[in-house]
């Protein structure tokens, strides 16, 4: 007699994500659209996304586009909070929201929040001894509001234990990206990332504070266009001299207006540029002895004593940690 084999289908990952009034959209729809493009490119539907809010129905974002939602109920395995600024006081204030989150959050396999999110989470006590982040703009408040919590105002987002926290806005599909990664592999997350035609899969332990961002955004002609060819020629000498005739200006001048303009010496931001390219190429397993030619710093044992410096760890262990799957 044959015996007959069925197979079952594989049971869905119900992710919530919560939305209010005045949320910010993005908050939302980032990490949504992560996880739809994951059930897409996994060939069957692992994850079931539900949209809720504290009433129900449609809830208007920050920008004015309504979202639809299902009022807050049942239990997700995973939960994400969004952020917002116009209603962020008032959901933090209601009684029946935090009574719902103090009762799935503990049970769900996962939960945490993007951008402000955060706050939502902290005010129902869901946050107490964790390290988490949110939006640099916002990270003083939280910290001084809920002492009771470790506020990282570096990372893109923080992992600690099942608790999830992003520092805002793009930050949650980063987020998102690495929790796909979790249950479906890094190939997966790679193939959304790719989908979304994104520049690179940011990692949580990137800083906020990119120099290089923070140049472009700051910097003035003629320090926009030196600084992205600083970026492309690491391995060249970057000194004072060599800059200063690129910029057309004299050694003093170009000293002086590049200190003011980007708030760091010369020295120090060509560093911050070699480390911050050194901690990129670490997660991808390149000898030591490479990435330091790679980025300017010319030996394995001055790479060592700069990135211990910064990161306070050997480039070694950081590479073990953060070793791209």
């Amino acid at each position: 007699m044959t015996k007959k084999v069925y197979f079952l289908p594989m049971p869905k990952h119900r992710i919530f994500i919560l939305a209010y009034e005045g949320c910010q959209l993005l908050d939302v729809t980032g990490p949504a659209a992560v996880f739809g493009a994951a059930n897409e490119g996994h060939g069957q539907d692992f994850y079931d996304l539900v949209i809720v809010s504290p009433g129900g129905g449609a809830v208007t974002s920050n920008c004015g586009v309504a979202i639809q939602s299902r009022k807050i109920g049942g239990q997700p395995d995973t939960l994400l909070v969004a952020g917002g600024s116009l209603g962020l006081k008032a959901t933090m204030a209601r009684d029946d929201l935090r009574r719902w989150l103090c009762s799935v959050a503990p049970k769900a396999r996962r939960f945490g929040s993007v951008c402000t999110g955060a706050f939502v989470l902290a005010a129902a006590g869901l946050l107490d001894g964790k390290r988490v982040a949110t939006h640099w703009a916002h990270c003083e408040r939280l910290a001084r509001k809920f002492p009771a919590l470790e506020v990282d105002a570096d990372s893109l987002y923080v992992v600690d234990g099942k608790v999830w926290t992003s520092a805002g806005v793009t930050t949650g599909i980063d987020m998102a990206l690495a929790l796909v990664e979790e249950d479906l592999g890094a190939a997966t997350a790679n193939l959304i990332a790719r989908h979304f035609v994104l520049y690179a899969r940011r990692p949580g332990y990137q800083s906020q504070f990119s120099p290089l961002l923070q140049a472009q955004t700051t910097a003035e002609a003629p320090f926009g266009k030196l600084i992205d060819w600083m970026q492309e020629n690491l391995d060249q000498p970057l000194d004072v001299p060599t800059l200063a005739a690129r910029a057309g200006l004299t050694e003093r001048s170009f000293y002086r207006k590049f200190t003011e303009a980007t708030g760091k010496t010369p020295a120090h931001f060509v560093e911050g540029l070699r480390l911050d390219a050194a901690r990129t190429l670490l997660t991808r397993g390149l000898p030591i002895k490479t990435i330091a030619g790679k980025v300017g710093l010319t030996s394995p044992a001055r790479l060592g004593q700069a990135f211990e410096r910064r990161f306070g760890m050997a480039p070694s262990l950081f590479r073990e940690m953060h070793r791209a799957a």
